[in-house]
C-alpha cells in the first residue's frame, strides 16, 4: 500500500484526498473505506453534507472504484477516455459534468504544459480525476486542508474555476513580463532570441486559449436552464466567475495582439538592418568599380597603353581614379540622402 503511493500520489484505490463539508461542523479528511461508509448511508442522515473526492487517472483501481460505488452519468465516463478537448461544462442526467482543462502543477511556460480534469458535480458527491498532478486543483486542495469550509458542491465548483482564473491571470502577468522585457530590448536594439521566445509565448496564448476557453453554447444553456438543486446564491456566485473568467480570456486576447504587433516591428526592423547591410555592400562594390576597370584595362600586357612612357603617369591614373570612385560615391550616396 505504501509502494502505491508513492507510485500514484494516491492509496490503493486512486483516491489522492477527500474531504466531508458539513455547514455546521466544517469540513474534515475522509479516506476512501470513510468515503464508501457515508455514500451508503441514507440520503436522510446527511442531507446538508456533501463529500469531495479527487482521484488520480494514472491509478487504473480508480475508475473501478467510482463504478463500484457510485451511479455517475455515462457521459462522465466517456470524457474520461477522450482526447484533449476545449473546456466545458454540460448538465446531464442531473449532474454537471465538466471537461476542464488546467496547467501541470510545475508549469514551465511550454505550450504541452496543460492536461484535463473530469468533474462530476451532483447535490450530494463532487467527483474530480486528473491523470497528471495540476495546479488549480492543488491550490483548491490547499484552500481546504487550511481550513476553508463550503456549503455547497457549486460553491466548491464556483472557487475551483476562480482558482483557475488566478493561475490564468498569474500567466498572463508572467508572460506580459516577458514581453516588455523584449520590448526594452527591441528598443535598445538587442535583439538578441527574442522573435524565438515571442513566438513561443503566442503559441502558449493561443494552445491555453483554445484549451481552456469554455464552450459558449454549453455555458449558456447551463446558465439559462441550471438544475434545481442549485440555489440563487451559487448561481450567481457562476455566473460571476464566468465573467472574470471571460476577462482573463479578454487579457490573453489583447497580449496575443501585442505580441503580434511586436513580431512585426522586429521583422521590420531585421528587414531595415539587411536592407542596410546590403546597401553597404552595394555602396563599396561601386566604389570599387572604377579602380578595378582601370587596373584591369592597364594590367594587359598589349601594346599601346597608355602613359606607359610618362614619368607621372602614375598619378595622372590615381586621379583619374579618384574622380570617378568621387563622382561614383556622390551618386550612392546622394541617392541614400534622397
Amino acid at each position: 500500500m505504501n509502494t502505491t503511493a508513492k507510485l500514484y500520489g494516491s492509496d490503493q484505490f486512486g483516491l489522492i484526498c477527500g474531504y466531508l463539508f458539513n455547514p455546521v461542523l466544517g469540513s474534515r479528511v475522509l479516506s476512501s473505506e470513510e468515503a464508501t461508509a457515508w455514500l451508503n448511508q441514507p440520503t436522510a442522515s446527511n442531507q446538508n453534507e456533501f463529500i469531495w473526492l479527487h482521484f488520480n487517472l494514472a491509478n487504473t483501481s480508480s475508475e473501478k472504484w467510482l463504478r463500484r460505488h457510485l451511479t455517475l452519468s455515462d457521459v462522465f465516463y466517456e470524457a474520461l477516455h477522450e482526447g484533449v478537448r476545449s473546456t466545458r461544462i454540460e448538465y446531464v442526467d442531473d449532474t454537471l459534468v465538466a471537461i476542464i482543462n488546467d496547467v501541470l502543477f510545475d508549469f514551465s511556460f511550454e505550450a504541452s504544459d496543460v492536461s484535463t480534469l473530469w468533474l462530476s458535480v451532483n447535490e450530494r458527491v463532487v467527483i474530480s480525476a486528473r491523470v497528471k498532478p495540476l495546479l488549480s486543483i492543488d491550490r483548491l486542495r490547499a484552500t481546504v486542508k487550511n481550513g476553508e469550509n463550503f456549503t455547497s458542491p457549486v460553491d466548491l465548483l464556483v472557487h475551483f474555476l476562480r482558482d483557475q482564473a488566478d493561475v490564468l491571470t498569474q500567466i498572463v502577468r508572467d508572460i506580459a513580463t516577458k514581453v516588455d522585457t523584449v520590448e526594452d530590448k527591441l528598443l535598445a536594439n538587442r535583439l538578441e532570441r527574442n522573435r524565438a521566445n515571442l513566438g513561443n509565448a503566442r503559441r502558449l496564448l493561443i494552445r491555453l486559449q483554445r484549451l481552456l476557453a469554455p464552450e459558449p453554447s454549453a455555458l449558456f444553456r447551463l446558465l439559462s436552464r441550471p438544475p434545481s438543486w442549485v440555489i440563487e446564491d451559487d448561481l450567481q456566485n457562476f455566473r460571476q466567475s464566468t465573467e472574470e473568467f471571460s476577462t482573463v480570456l479578454r487579457d490573453m486576447t489583447s497580449l496575443q495582439e501585442r505580441i503580434k504587433l511586436l513580431q512585426e516591428e522586429i521583422a521590420a526592423y531585421i528587414n531595415e538592418q539587411n536592407n542596410r547591410s546590403l546597401f553597404v555592400l552595394t555602396t563599396v562594390t561601386v566604389l570599387a568599380l572604377p579602380i578595378n576597370i582601370i587596373a584591369g584595362l592597364l594590367g594587359m600586357n598589349v601594346g599601346g597603353i597608355p602613359l606607359a612612357q610618362t614619368s607621372d603617369g602614375f598619378w595622372v591614373v590615381v586621379c583619374i581614379v579618384a574622380t570617378f570612385t568621387i563622382i561614383a560615391g556622390w551618386l550612392a550616396f546622394g541617392r541614400e540622402k534622397d
